[in-house]
Parts: structure tokens; C-alpha cells; sequence
């Protein structure tokens, strides 16, 4: 494990001699200049310079990281049993939550909280791989 301040980097090495002589294998794919641009920063945060930001692609922005905190409240709900009215009573607008059925039904907060549901179901089945290939 190497400290880092904006986090632990934890290293897998294959067997003792690694340490030793440590080596990256990069697949050429299309993901291979991102790949690359990690692997640079972690050659320099081994040698104790500073890695510098992180690459576009994987920057986010104010709104993208609001919006996937939003995902992972609204997944935590979900995982606990909460429907989509109580995801819109504590995340969206809970005047809006309790209006009776007939006019809930029709709501546009009980289609963003469904949206919340699906789009946050997909995102920890694995949808944040998405984001960490830049996308």
C-alpha cells in the first residue's frame, strides 16, 4: 500500500521478486492512452512527485458528482425497502410525495424517483465501470 493524500493506493504484486523489479502491463485496447495517463501518475507518486490532476475523462463535474450522490442516497433507500415515495420524500420533495394516489400517480416527482431507482439499480450493477473508463 502506498499513502497517498488524496487516498491509499493499494498494489497488488505477483510474488516477492516483484518488488524488486515492478512492471506494468497495459492492454492495447482503446482504453490504452487513459490507461497510460494512470500509469504515469502512479510512476510519479512512487517516486515521490506530485501526480498533477486527474485526466479529463475522468474529472466530473459539480453537477455529475451531485447527481451520482443523488444515485447512490437513492440506491440506499431502495436497498432498504423504500419505494419510490419515500426516495421522493427525502431526496426529491416530500410536499410533492405526499399528494394522494390518483394525482401521485401522475407526478413528475414520482417519475424522477423511479428514474432515481432504475438509473441507481443500474449504476451499482455495474454501470460505474462506465465512469471509470471516462464515460
Amino acid at each position: 500500500m502506498v499513502s497517498d493524500p488524496s487516498g491509499n493506493l493499494h498494489i497488488w504484486l505477483q510474488d516477492a521478486d516483484a518488488a524488486r523489479r515492478p512492471a506494468l502491463i497495459l492492454p492495447l485496447d482503446g482504453m490504452f492512452e487513459l490507461r497510460l495517463d494512470i500509469a504515469l501518475r502512479l510512476y510519479r507518486r512512487l517516486r515521490g512527485r506530485r501526480t498533477g490532476l486527474l485526466p479529463r475523462a475522468l474529472q466530473l463535474t459539480p453537477m455529475q458528482r451531485a447527481r451520482l450522490i443523488l444515485l447512490l442516497h437513492a440506491f440506499d433507500f431502495h436497498d432498504a425497502g423504500g419505494g419510490p415515495r419515500d426516495i421522493a420524500a427525502a431526496l426529491i420533495d416530500a410536499k410533492e410525495a405526499s399528494l394522494p394516489a390518483i394525482e401521485w400517480k401522475s407526478s413528475a416527482v414520482r417519475r424522477k424517483a423511479n428514474r432515481l431507482i432504475r438509473d441507481s439499480v443500474a449504476l451499482v450493477n455495474g454501470g460505474y465501470l462506465k465512469l471509470l473508463r471516462g464515460g
